[in-house]
């Protein structure tokens, strides 16, 4: 199919408020073009039995080039007429109206498309109904009533009435009905387009927020790898840099990865001691006291394992470079029902937790990501005390004194 039969296909048009605009032309056409095919048929007998056929058929040549002219435009806008041509257009209708019964037979003005006026000003009241200008419409509304009153003159009398108020009340019904089409059309368009820029925008921060919680313990190994070291750290360190590096080109290429290379697949799970003994190895120079035997047998799905191992791995990366820590003890305990505690402990100089709010290593990393995937997290710290973080299965209770869990609830 060729791209230009696409164009034309109102099923396929995006619903955007181009879209919508350019289906309104679609509208505006069909309308205007139905009503020059209903016009049609009924000049030949509306010149020959007119008064005066000559100005007749000038009158209907110019319904129906306007017609076209404004299908046309229409179209090749891809939306309805502005303004001032909406105005023309109002005015065009009144007009011929007005002129009618110079042109026609005084029998003839019901009833009969040779009487093409009162259709041809319906179409333009269905379709320039459009137009944004409020004051506009009314008047165009306003011009278009006045004038078939002058249209109907003496034949408004007797039997006649009751088919010239219907007609006037059709005016007035089919202006608001396509008002109210226009408007609230374009007021679907105008929050669709809303709703997929907020959602682009939120799309745009969670991609951010991802970029940084993925880089952020890389980051940090890279730093860490520039500063003078002993070489059994910074063979540590080279080890933990190729994990990170391995987990961005993952990252990169749009593929979840665990720290041991393997790819994470949504129905995997993980050994939970394993993984938590491959961290430890990695930070080795910390003097890390793992105590996992609680835990073993334990698993975890594949996108907790690996928010749960960035996580380890960020705590134990802010013990290197803040806490001047001699020793850390991650405690791995298993409770009943499957559920399960992870505490990482150490002895350096903590901080408090009530003057910081946390970088998006303990933010993010920790307890950001953490609790994105149902896991509870509490922080507790004090100056000269050290550092305890708590990672559990299920949720936690209420931690007890001033400075617990201070850093997970600000997050």
């Amino acid at each position: 199919m060729s791209s230009r039969s696409v164009r034309w296909r109102v099923a396929e048009l995006p619903t955007t408020r181009a879209g919508v605009e350019r289906a309104f032309s679609y509208f505006i056409a069909g309308v205007r073009l139905g009503t020059l095919a209903q016009m049609i048929p009924a000049v030949h007998t509306g010149v020959a039995t007119s008064p005066h056929g000559a100005a007749y058929l000038v009158c209907w040549i110019a319904a129906a080039v306007a017609t076209v002219t404004v299908s046309v435009v229409t179209l090749v806008r891809r939306r309805p007429l502005g303004a001032a041509a909406s105005a023309a257009d109002f005015a065009l209708a009144c007009l011929l109206l007005a002129l009618a019964p110079l042109v026609l037979e005084s029998g003839e003005r019901f009833g009969t498309w040779v009487a093409y006026q009162p259709g041809y000003a319906l179409s333009i009241i269905i379709t320039a109904s459009g137009v944004r200008s409020l004051t506009l419409w009314a008047g165009g509304l306003l011009g278009v009533v006045v004038s078939y009153l002058v249209y109907l003159g003496a034949s408004a009398g007797g039997s006649m009435i009751s088919t010239a108020v219907g007609n006037i009340l059709t005016y007035v019904v089919y202006a608001l009905v396509t008002r109210m089409f226009f408007g609230y059309t374009r007021r679907i368009a105008h929050d669709a387009d809303t709703s997929r820029a907020r959602a682009a925008e939120l799309a745009r921060r969670e991609e951010e927020r991802r970029a940084q919680v993925m880089m952020h313990n890389g980051v940090a190994v890279m730093r860490l790898l520039t500063e003078p070291s002993t070489e059994a750290a910074r063979s540590g360190l080279i080890d933990l840099a190729e994990v990170e590096l391995q987990r961005m080109r993952s990252y990169l290429r749009g593929r979840e990865q665990h720290g041991d290379g393997t790819a994470a697949e949504p129905g995997h799970s993980v050994a939970l001691a394993a993984m938590v003994g491959r961290v430890c190895d990695r930070f080795a120079d910390l003097n890390v006291d793992a105590l996992l035997d609680l835990g073993v047998g334990l698993r975890l799905r594949a996108a907790q394992a690996d928010a749960l191992e960035r996580a380890l791995e960020s705590l134990l990366l802010n013990v290197r470079v803040h806490a001047r820590a001699d020793g850390v003890v991650v405690h791995l305990d298993q409770g009943a029902g499957g559920s399960w505690t992870l505490t990482v402990r150490d002895d350096g100089v903590g901080f408090d937790p009530a003057a910081r709010t946390g970088g998006i290593g303990l933010r993010e990393v920790v307890v950001g990501e953490l609790r994105r995937q149902g896991l509870a997290v509490q922080i507790e710290s004090a100056v000269a005390e050290g550092t305890t973080v708590t990672i559990s299965s299920r949720p936690a209770t209420a931690a007890v004194g001033s400075g617990r869990d201070a850093l997970a609830d600000a997050a």
